[in-house]
């Protein structure tokens, strides 16, 4: 399907809108004026079922609606259309099983992956370039890549470890990097508290020092370090 994400030529994207039904019939409880995108991302090397699943369930939509999100874009990896497809079906399910009166509608886009990496994504998820954009997040796996792309551009990150993996080393950057208040650490049998939480990281995430300012050069941070490794410092 198009995609007006990015001049170069992204992936297909996977597309539709849930509807979110009210168990109280109020109409129009949030404006859908201002795009407000969540943007969740496994990854290229390894699949993770359980995040695609925890992401697009009538449960999590909710809560995005809650907290006024106008879209879900998710890069489930390769192979992983089917997965998602499926998802969305039982979500749609279970949401109209619950009501039909309708109070925001939440578009859903998919892609496997996009070789031009993320940066699009992350700053559709940022809304930096779009006036009429709010600034939304990324859900993403414990991958020490991604997770600097989104610190570096300052946008709230919840991170999910995938505990599928053999060795730990993802939950162990997630606790670190929690503990230090770059981001929340979210498990999938929670991501729905991980996202009502994400609003008290927003103001820190906001106040940390530009890559190349001399104030950034001075902190002792995880993110100074990870910068260093990734070879980002001048």
């Amino acid at each position: 399907m198009k995609s007006d994400l990015s001049p170069h030529t992204a992936p297909p994207l996977f597309e539709s809108t849930l509807d979110m039904p009210s168990n109280d019939k109020r109409q129009n409880i949030s404006s859908t004026s201002n795009r407000r995108t969540c943007f969740v991302t496994i990854g290229a090397t390894a699949s993770f079922a359980g995040l695609i699943r925890a992401v697009l369930t009538a449960d999590f939509l909710r809560s995005l609606e809650k907290h006024k999100y106008t879209e879900l874009i998710v890069q489930f990896g390769a192979g992983g259309e089917k997965l998602f497809a499926d998802c969305q079906n039982r979500a749609r399910e279970e949401i109209e099983a619950v009501d039909s009166t309708t109070i925001n509608s939440i578009k859903v886009e998919g892609f496997p992956v996009d070789t031009q990496g993320l940066d699009q994504y992350m700053s559709r998820a940022k809304g930096a370039k779009d006036a009429g954009a709010v600034e939304g997040c990324v859900i993403s796996h414990a991958g020490t890549g991604t997770i600097l792309s989104a610190m570096r551009l300052a946008i709230p990150v919840i991170v999910v470890p995938n505990e599928e993996l053999l060795d730990n080393h993802q939950v162990e950057l997630a606790e670190v990097l929690a503990k230090q208040g770059y981001v929340v650490h979210g498990q999938v049998s929670n991501i729905r508290t991980a996202l009502d939480r994400l609003d008290e990281l927003r103001e820190g995430v906001n106040k940390w020092p530009p890559v190349n300012s001399g104030e950034h050069r001075k902190s002792n941070t995880i993110k100074q370090v990870l910068d260093e490794e990734m070879g980002y410092l001048d």
